[in-house]
């Protein structure tokens, strides 16, 4: 029997999506909220790091199934899982983006949105 779909808000989803990330052990995980800032092309962004390639592969594999668990829903899109070192995972509302150290400290996602309500979760 096919799971029925569950429609939650993009607030929720966030939590899902960070619980995936935290299950495992992703490092300075960061949520940017969007829905004040003109333009922006979802309501949240959910970034964390992995210590290797592997390891955010696994992330990004565990955020897949901690959200279809909650929702019965798959990404839209993702991008990234060839290479691995910077794996985005969109949910329309929420996008998840799984860095490998290095390759986040590079882009900077998160001083892009100075006016942008930021929240840190301890590892």
């Amino acid at each position: 029997m096919a799971k029925k779909k569950t429609n939650i808000d993009g607030n929720q989803l966030c939590d899902l999506v960070v619980k995936g990330m935290q299950e495992k052990k992703a490092e300075n995980i960061t949520v940017i909220d969007l829905k004040n800032i003109k333009n922006a092309v979802a309501d949240y962004f959910v970034i964390c790091s992995g210590t290797s390639d592997t390891h955010a592969n696994s992330i990004a594999d565990t955020v897949e199934d901690e959200v279809f668990k909650g929702t019965a829903q798959w990404p839209w899109h993702t991008e990234g899982k060839a290479n691995r070192e910077w794996i985005l995972i969109d949910y329309v509302d929420v996008v998840a983006h799984v860095f490998i150290k290095e390759k986040r400290q590079f882009y900077g996602l998160e001083e892009l949105w100075g006016d942008a309500e930021i929240k840190r979760f301890d590892n």
